[in-house]
Order: C-alpha cells, then sequence, then structure tokens
C-alpha cells in the first residue's frame, strides 16, 4: 500500500469535499482509487462515510453499496492485469507503488500456502488489501473463490469502518487509532485461519 504524503488535515478536507460534493459516486471513485493506486486509505474515506449517514447526509445501504463496488471493481481489475501479466506485472505494479520486492515475494509465500482464507481476512488487514490480489492473479488463483472471497472480506471491512465512522461521528477521524489497534489482531486471524485451512488439506489428502 502507498503511504500517502499528504497532511492530514488537507486529506480530510479533500475527501470530505469530494463526497459532499459527489455522494455515493464519490464513495465508489475514491475506494475504486484506493484499491488500484491507493493515493489515501480506506480508512480515512469510510469513517467519513459514516459520519455523513449519521449526520443525514448519505445512507447505509448505498454508502455500502458503493464503496463495496468501487473497491471490489479495483480489485477484479488488478487481478486480472496480475493474472495476464504473472510476475513481471507484479513487479512493475509493485515498484510504482512503492512496495518492496520482498514484501511481494513473502505475499506470494504466504498466499500459496494458504490459498482463499488469505484473500477472504486479508481484505481486512490495512497495508494487505491492495496487494493481496497480486499473488492471486500471478497464481492463478479461480476468478470464482477469488471474487467471493474478496467480496465476502471487503462487505465486512467496509461494514466495520463505515461503522466506526458513525459511531464516532464528528471525531470519525480518530478512526484510524481504533483501525491500527485492530490491525494486529486481524492480522493474527490470517495467519492463524491460513494455518488451518492447510491443516485442513492436509489431513484431507491423507
Amino acid at each position: 500500500m502507498i503511504e500517502t504524503v499528504v497532511p492530514d488535515t488537507m486529506l480530510a478536507l479533500s475527501t470530505t469535499q469530494l463526497l459532499e460534493d459527489l455522494g455515493y459516486l464519490g464513495v465508489f471513485a475514491l475506494m475504486f482509487a484506493e484499491t488500484l493506486f491507493p493515493p489515501i486509505p480506506s480508512e480515512a474515506i469510510l469513517p467519513l462515510s459514516g459520519y455523513l449517514i449519521e449526520r443525514g447526509d448519505l445512507g447505509w445501504p448505498g454508502v455500502l453499496l458503493a464503496s463495496t463496488a468501487g473497491a471490489m471493481l479495483g480489485a477484479t481489475i488488478l487481478y486480472e492485469m496480475a493474472r495476464r501479466g504473472g510476475r513481471p506485472f507484479a513487479l512493475r505494479f509493485a515498484r510504482i507503488a512503492r512496495i518492496d520486492e520482498a514484501r511481494l515475494d513473502d505475499a506470494e509465500r504466504w498466499f500459496a500456502r494458504r490459498g482463499a482464507w488469505v484473500v477472504l481476512l486479508g481484505r481486512c488487514v490495512p497495508g494487505v488489501r491492495s496487494l493481496i490480489a497480486l499473488p492471486a492473479g500471478t497464481l492463478q488463483m479461480s476468478r470464482g473463490l477469488y471474487l467471493g472471497a474478496s467480496l465476502i472480506g471487503t462487505l465486512v471491512w467496509n461494514a466495520l469502518l463505515i461503522g466506526i465512522g458513525y459511531l464516532l461521528g464528528a471525531e470519525w477521524d480518530r478512526a484510524a487509532d481504533t483501525i491500527g489497534s485492530l490491525s494486529k489482531p486481524l492480522l493474527g486471524i490470517v495467519l492463524v485461519a491460513g494455518g488451518a485451512w492447510v491443516l485442513r488439506l492436509r489431513l484431507r489428502d491423507r
């Protein structure tokens, strides 16, 4: 994930303006961009959307649908590009996105061992959400399995961040601190679930 260098205040103001001007279309566009180019993280987009719901400017179903549709479109495009372009594309994308090649290697090894659970739960982990499409594509994961796992993980993540923003209200910008405290446990869940998946496969093959 690209780390934004835009100051927090400018980021909040520009995101707020875009969402207030474009509404659901703004949510869709920002989540699409967050997945493909990540100029700003979903931890900034979705809590603000939740606050706008609490304020009465937007509605729950529309925000969840728009955010999920935007994220899924970006995730699908990135997966298809990685599937067609293979590792050379993944390496080019990693360089453009300033992702260390060693981190990409780790993601591929991790994915090869644990499969669909990594996609599902990885979509709920900051810093892994976009990256997970690369090994899924380069290692030729089934489209149906990838899309299904991505959809479930994306819905959970989006609903969580929107809900946090709704509960925090005008202090929605504190959501990043809340998510930061949750990210390590979520990553641990990914590892545990992945290990359970591998163990199940090995037991089934005996």
